[in-house]
């Protein structure tokens, strides 16, 4: 199923380019929405960029959906995986051609960015918790070498854009529920006066939860205003803000899945839980200087509290180097991005060239506690805040000067290069220093130079093909750095950044009101972030000595005049580690990683296919396919989760009628009632690694619109 497949696909892409050709654009064919993809030096059409990207338009996000995770709506982007847990304390499981896979919580190894403001903070650690996909305009991926444009943890990037508001006010709610008790309620208002332009939106979304001890809650608001200044400016003011309240059901063992994959005793036992409160707002200030000059210039903070409720047994906090088992922490991040924008003519051709400074900021205060009361030997009370364990002050920063030009030297010829100079530091200020827990102060800097390098050949119009070479790095997250896998005090400064270098090639091509890309791709990391061991109370890391990634990625969108949808995206890739490696160290037979070992948290393949009737109005309705490949749960790949492929069926009807608009669904996924597990946790100490996905489920929904 591999270099056959390759084979068969690479060719297809020369046959649909040559009938392209032969064509000559004169066939009468009705082509897809006209779109844009975001880049370090602007916008962009797709086809244009020299890089492997996709964009999902709002309407597909929504269209039968709860409108809750991105894992809903997101199969059509290839190498993307991203998984629901069925756990709203963990956020989603988010991974770029591998990169992120390691992450047990949250996002890491991928940038993602709200209305260009960052959800990843300087250290790396990301989160998408926030993301209103009920007032979205588009997410757009990003993969492969012009990521590292991005600076930091950049091994791929998701950007979330909010709608523009526009027209007469119009004023629309909605409603959604389904199984496991699931319910959310949306409002949204947005139109435009002049040269002034709103959207503003909430929702709120409750879950009894698959498991048991996983019911949650969480509301958004987000929000966009933008001010048309004069004929050559615009300022655009951007809000969003996210409270969730979540059980943590934890994971399963495997004697526990099969036994009853819906429970959670050890959760339920220590009552995990974890609470969170966002709020951030940025501002957007973009001005045409003259024809050939633009200047943009962006400014954004805000502030994200954190409680967490652990399950660590009570002696195992006793060491005294243990931080507890109730994590509280608070942050206060902000930063800008400014960018200068030219265009001219180098040696008489079409020449682009965009700079600018990033700058980000995060200051943590981050406290643990124990989560009993009284004794370890013999508690009173088993998760509640008890007596303080852990209290620091963590500040880190980045400071990012980055260049990108295009010159089209030639009538079919476009040459890309771009660099980012990344400075990440780290400083900590241990304010609990016991016997037995020395200070673990201290503070750490990084700096790396990151180049990008692309060629694009365009044939013809609607054809593109291209190659790119880039070098990107990611720094360890603060949590990384905090301990030392010698239990000494200090920051682990043993721990370096990942560093890799990738290589890409692929083609484009509008054909058949469709559109379809190809690419191949190979990416070699030195020292690679991998789990050391979780003793005590702490996890450590340390580096493995390389990695390689080789992959394939093949995606094609089709709408055709008559209104059905096709979409297909498939991956391949083969993540494994290059060199043995013992973990945790010191090196026994039973710990060694060997050479040639996958990757954990990586699925070798991956398949999504979706075909639908979806008219502008009236009727609708659809199937879907996905499907994913065996997973490894740790790094001796002895633990795995197999593969699976499940069906959705969904079907609605939309009705306008003068100034109303009225949208109705229902949706049946899992079809077919198949157990599976939908999500691992990679490296769990314990050997509960199994987050189990539900049998067949419903969901259903309603909502109207009005403009006045």
């Amino acid at each position: 199923m591999k270099a056959p497949l390759h084979a068969t696909a690479v060719l297809a892409v020369f046959a649909l380019a040559s009938h392209a050709q032969e064509n000559g654009g004169e066939e009468p064919v009705r082509s897809l929405a006209p779109i844009t993809v975001t880049t370090p030096r602007g916008a962009a059409p797709p086809l244009t960029v020299p890089a492997s990207v996709d964009a999902v338009d709002g309407t597909q996000l929504r269209n039968a959906q709860m409108q809750v995770n991105l894992s809903e709506s997101m199969g059509s982007a290839p190498g993307l995986q991203i998984q629901n847990r069925q756990n709203y304390a963990q956020d989603q499981q988010l991974s770029i051609r591998g990169f992120g896979a390691r992450s047990t919580f949250g996002v890491r190894g991928v940038r993602i960015y709200v209305d260009g403001v960052p959800s990843t903070m300087p250290d790396g650690q990301g989160q998408t918790s926030n993301i209103d996909i009920g007032s979205a305009d588009r997410v757009e991926v990003l993969r492969g070498p012009f990521s590292a444009l991005y600076g930091n943890s950049s091994g791929g990037v998701l950007q979330v854009f909010t709608e523009d508001g526009e027209g007469p006010p119009r004023l629309g709610f909605g409603v959604a529920g389904g199984s496991f008790g699931s319910w959310r309620e949306s409002l949204q208002l947005s139109g435009s006066n002049g040269p002034f332009s709103y959207l503003l939106s909430g929702s709120h979304f409750e879950t009894d939860g698959y498991r048991d001890h996983s019911a949650a809650e969480r509301s958004i608001i987000n929000g966009k205003l933008g001010f048309a200044l004069q004929d050559d400016s615009k300022l655009t003011v951007v809000l969003n803000g996210v409270r969730i309240r979540a059980q943590d059901p934890l994971g399963l063992t495997p004697a526990e899945y099969q036994q009853d994959r819906r429970s959670a005793a050890r959760a339920e036992q220590f009552n995990t839980r974890k609470t969170v409160g966002q709020m951030q707002a940025g501002v957007i200030y973009e001005r045409r200087l003259n024809a050939d000059n633009d200047l943009r210039l962006m400014v954004y903070g805000g502030e994200r509290s954190t409680t967490q409720f652990q399950a660590i047994p009570p002696t195992a906090q006793l060491a005294p180097s243990s931080a507890g088992g109730v994590i509280d922490l608070k942050r206060d991040y902000a930063g800008l991005d400014a960018r200068w924008t030219t265009r001219g003519l180098l040696a008489g051709r079409p020449f682009e060239l965009s700079t600018g400074l990033a700058y980000d900021t995060m200051d943590e205060d981050r406290k643990g506690y124990e989560n009993f009361t009284g004794s370890a030997q013999a508690p009173t009370a088993l998760g509640v805040q008890g007596r303080l364990r852990r209290d620091e002050r963590n500040d880190v920063y980045n400071v990012d000067p980055y260049v990108q030009g295009q010159w089209r030297f030639a009538d079919r010829w476009t040459l890309e290069a771009g660099l980012r100079y990344s400075s990440v530091k780290f400083k900590s200020a241990d304010n609990y220093v016991r016997p037995g827990n020395g200070n673990d102060s201290g503070s750490a800097s990084y700096e790396h130079a990151l180049p990008v390098l692309a060629l694009r050949f365009a044939p013809a119009q609607d054809l593109s093909f291209y190659g790119t070479w880039g070098r990107g790095y990611e720094t360890p997250t603060l949590n990384e750095l905090s301990y030392r896998p010698d239990g000494r005090s200090g920051f682990n400064f043993a721990l370096q950044p990942a560093v890799s270098s990738s290589f890409e090639l692929g083609a484009k091509v509008r054909i058949a009101s469709g559109f379809l890309t190809a690419a191949i791709f190979q990416t070699r990391t030195d020292d690679e972030i991998v789990t050391n061991a979780n003793v005590g109370g702490r996890s450590t890391f340390r580096n493995a000595p390389s990695t390689k990634r080789d992959g394939f990625e093949l995606a094609w969108s089709q709408e055709t005049p008559s209104h059905w949808r096709t979409q297909l995206a498939y991956t391949w890739l083969r993540a494994r580690y290059s060199d043995a490696f013992c973990s945790p160290l010191p090196c026994t037979g039973a710990n060694t990683v060997l050479a040639g070992n996958e990757i954990p948290g990586v699925a070798p393949q991956s398949f999504f296919a979706s075909f639908g009737y979806v008219p502008p109005q009236g009727w609708r309705a659809g199937v879907e396919m996905r499907a994913l490949d065996k997973i490894w749960a740790n790094d001796l790949n002895t633990l795995s989760a197999p593969g699976y492929a499940v069906l959705g069926l969904y079907a609605g009807y939309l009705w306008k009628w003068e100034r109303w608009e009225l949208n109705a669904f229902a949706r049946v996924d899992n079809l077919q009632g198949k157990q599976y597990i939908g999500a691992v946790i990679v490296n769990e100490a314990n050997g509960r690694y199994i987050e189990a996905a539900p049998t067949r489920n419903w969901t259903a929904g309603l909502g109207a619109a009005y403009r006045f």
